[in-house]
């Protein structure tokens, strides 16, 4: 399977990847299992997958956990070492250009007071749902990855 392959199955096309790193086959190590495995659990139990109804939670904390993704991966690829190159790739992508046009535009605006305006927070909102949708995509990625059973669906819509 090659690296383009694993994007278009979990719907995470539109990133901007160099050809000859979508052209490569994705054979991946223990290392790159056990690493996909570490960020797996940390990305299903946090706000960056699951819903945020309008009348809980508090924007900044979430944006917070949306940031913590930079600290966990970084940390997840130092714990698991060179060998995890291939997980590397993948997760370097998603926090360039997934994560990080989120937490870039609205760390600024949060320090601007944007979280004190109703407005501002419904924005915030819908765009961390858009977020969480993309995320869910790499969350299963991430459980395909590690060679387990994804469990991102697990619990039923209160929507």
């Amino acid at each position: 399977m090659k690296i383009r392959d694993l994007f278009e199955k979990w719907q995470l096309t539109g990133l901007r990847v160099k050809t000859p790193v979508l052209d490569m086959d994705w054979k991946p190590g223990d290392p790159d299992k056990d690493a996909a495995w570490d960020l797996y659990v940390e990305l299903l139990t946090r706000i960056t997958t699951q819903p945020l109804p309008n009348e809980d939670g508090v924007e900044q904390t979430a944006l917070d956990s949306v940031y913590t993704l930079f600290t966990l991966t970084r940390q997840t690829i130092k714990t698991h070492g060179r060998a995890c190159i291939g997980f590397t790739r993948i997760a370097v992508i998603i926090l360039n250009q997934m994560v990080r046009p989120f937490t870039a535009k609205w760390h600024r605006r949060s320090q601007h007071g944007a979280f004190a305006s109703a407005e501002q927070c419904a924005q915030f909102r819908r765009e961390l749902h858009d977020l969480q949708a993309q995320l869910r995509n790499y969350t299963r990625l991430l459980a395909d990855l590690a060679d387990v059973e994804d469990l991102t669906e697990l619990e039923a819509d209160n929507a």
